[in-house]
């Protein structure tokens, strides 16, 4: 007796895209220094962390905005979305500066944001990890244990990418992400960027506030 044969139909995916854009490293870390300068000391003990104004509107880092915007456009655009009467736009954009020990619990961010980015700046080899978490409350409620942990599988909970200088990631916002602790000594910087769309016609809203 021959064995059965079933046609398999993957949907819903999540997908998260990364590129290694090292060119924009020097005009975001300027920036990024400058806005850190005059941001309000904020480091404690249970999270050591400093976070800047956003500074999506900074003309000297236009070309890194653009060139995030145009990447976000042609995502939605591939992942089936009507993309051409749209535009994306930077809703907001700010630095984090993680001290020792510092963490990001698991969270989504709201307010017509489609796609969540980050831009890492200052990477340590111990450092913190980007975790993404699986956005389907009912398939982890219910889900049985990993055959191996190690392993990326439909399984999977959640996965983690270990950030590198110049690394820009990005997801759609519907995806929970957070941040290991970081056990390095040394300080980590990336960039938080949230992208919403609007129509071609629409003139874009006021910068948003960071929570």
């Amino acid at each position: 007796m021959s064995e059965d044969t079933w046609s398999q139909f993957d949907y819903f995916p999540s997908s998260v895209y990364i590129l290694e854009k090292e060119e924009f490293l020097k005009a975001v870390n300027k920036v990024s220094k400058e806005y850190l300068s005059k941001a309000k000391e904020d480091v404690n003990d249970i999270y050591p962390v400093k976070m800047t104004e956003p500074y999506q509107n900074e003309e000297s880092i236009k070309d890194f905005t653009d060139y995030v915007l145009n990447t976000a456009w042609n995502v939605l655009k591939s992942q089936g979305y009507a993309m051409d009467n749209f535009r994306t736009i930077c809703t907001s954009m700010w630095t984090q500066e993680h001290h020792k020990y510092s963490a990001m619990e698991q969270h989504v961010h709201g307010d017509g944001t489609q796609l969540t980015g980050f831009y890492f700046l200052d990477c340590q080899d111990d450092g913190s990890k980007v975790v993404f978490h699986d956005p389907r409350p009912g398939k982890v409620m219910i889900g049985l244990p990993d055959e191996n942990i190690s392993n990326a599988t439909p399984a999977s909970n959640m996965i983690n990418f270990t950030p590198k200088h110049g690394m820009l990631i990005l997801t759609n916002s519907y995806l929970p992400h957070s941040f290991t602790r970081n056990a390095s000594d040394k300080i980590e910087r990336f960039v938080h960027i949230n992208i919403a769309v609007i129509p071609n016609q629409q003139s874009c809203p006021a910068p948003a506030e960071v929570i």
